[in-house]
């Protein structure tokens, strides 16, 4: 009997008691019992600290301007499971998911039974189940997010055409590393002998790592602020960026994107250069066309996504240390008039405490710390509170604190959702309903 979709993802997830772990041994045992797909999709692959997923987003919305049919593979999700496998932005039907699961399942119940290769884990079970529907679709190309690092992450099975690291911060250092050095190493491990790679905006003393595994590959890096550039240009009073792109070929003035914030031009940038390192590749035409269309069709939720004007109401999921001080930059530049309040959860395997400090260095923001229903959610006992209690007002039910503020707001206020986006896209669901 046919499992249902529900039956399929509740399969999906019951490997996620297995945790995080990194290696390949696992996946590649999958994979070869699958005849090995990994060997047989086109890819570009993509590391970083923050900034991957709006990459991803940009260049599949710039491959598709251009007729190329892209497979996307990402996470987290923020609406529906099964957005995780894309193809053309249309996530996986739930009769092709349910019947790649039906067809891994006594694979992986096999594999169970050999210690050596036990114990696939929920990311390593995905990455095998994206690359087979890429390859059963035949898309064009697949563009790849890796989940963590890049050395030891599952997605580093594939043979990419093009590679890129997006950033380098300090993040998951309990398993890449306590140096950016050390970090900015396993980001590096994604890259492949001679294939080429787009750099984006990383610090001197990660770069000079990256650029030596670089070199040692012999693979040709294009660099920010080198090979291509994006200059900032002050927006007409309309929601996202505008932003001037350069690199061999010229200039492509005045482009836009919805998405709001500088880094999110530094993330376009890199999108822009892998784009035109695909179009050399496969001798497709570099269009501005295609890149201005396409920059303009972008959607990444829960990224500086304004879900409400009267009141203000922006989500974005900052759920590290380098992503807040991202945050923190766009709110002290676009919204020092307003009178901030944050609701805000993570998970306790971040440094909450720094994350808090930082948006407690913008004097115009108020803190509604909560939790919610995931594991390793903050946990509000931890009194997080005596960082400034003053500032800090705990919400034991953040959907009552949500309502609140909601009820509470004037048009001087900015209510932002920040935090794990596991919290925002739930945060997300309940207002769109609303």
């Amino acid at each position: 009997m046919a499992l249902t979709i529900e039956e399929a993802i509740d399969w999906i997830h019951s490997r996620l008691h297995f945790g995080s772990r990194p290696g390949l041994d696992r996946v590649e045992a999958l994979l070869a019992r699958l005849d090995h797909p990994e060997n047989k999709v086109p890819v570009i692959h993509i590391a970083g600290t923050n900034g991957k997923g709006s990459t991803v987003s940009y260049l599949q919305a710039m491959l598709q301007e251009a007729g190329v049919t892209v497979g996307t593979f990402t996470s987290p999700y923020i609406e529906s499971f099964n957005e995780r496998i894309a193809v053309n932005g249309r996530p996986i039907a739930d009769e092709a998911l349910i019947n790649l699961v039906e067809r891994v399942q006594p694979l992986v119940a096999q594999m169970d039974q050999e210690e050596a290769i036990a114990g696939i884990t929920e990311f390593e079970l995905l990455t095998a189940l994206g690359l087979l529907y890429f390859l059963e679709v035949s898309v064009d190309v697949a563009v790849v997010e890796v989940g963590l690092g890049g050395l030891l992450d599952s997605t580093n099975v594939v043979s990419p055409r093009l590679t890129a690291i997006t950033t380098i911060g300090m993040d998951h250092t309990d398993i890449l590393g306590e140096t950016i050095e050390e970090i900015a190493a396993q980001k590096a491990g994604i890259l492949k002998k001679g294939i080429p790679a787009v750099l984006g905006n990383i610090s001197d003393d990660a770069l000079a790592v990256i650029d030596q595994i670089a070199n040692q590959q012999q693979v040709k890096a294009a660099h920010f602020d080198q090979e291509y550039e994006v200059h900032y240009r002050h927006p007409d009073s309309q929601w996202g960026e505008v932003f001037d792109f350069y690199n061999e070929v010229g200039k492509i003035p005045e482009l836009v994107t919805p998405l709001l914030g500088k880094h999110q031009i530094e993330n376009a940038g890199v999108a822009i250069q892998l784009f035109y390192e695909y179009c050399q590749l496969v001798k497709l035409p570099f269009k501005e066309k295609s890149v201005r269309e396409g920059l303009k069709k972008t959607l990444w939720p829960a990224r500086m996504e304004r879900v409400s004007q009267e009141p203000l109401v922006v989500l974005d999921g900052a759920h590290n240390e380098h992503a807040i001080q991202r945050l923190t930059e766009n709110l002290k530049k676009e919204f020092s008039d307003y009178r901030i309040r944050i609701l805000f959860s993570a998970l306790e395997t971040k440094d909450i405490s720094s994350m808090l400090s930082q948006l407690l260095a913008l004097p115009n923001a108020e803190i509604y710390l909560t939790s919610f229903d995931y594991p390793k959610a903050l946990q509000l006992e931890n009194n997080y509170q005596q960082l400034n209690e003053q500032r800090i007002t705990v919400v034991s039910l953040w959907p009552f604190g949500l309502v609140e503020l909601l009820e509470q707001a004037d048009s001087d206020d900015l209510i932002l959702v920040t935090g794990s986006l596991y919290f925002v896209s739930e945060v997300r669901k309940l207002i769109k309903k609303m």
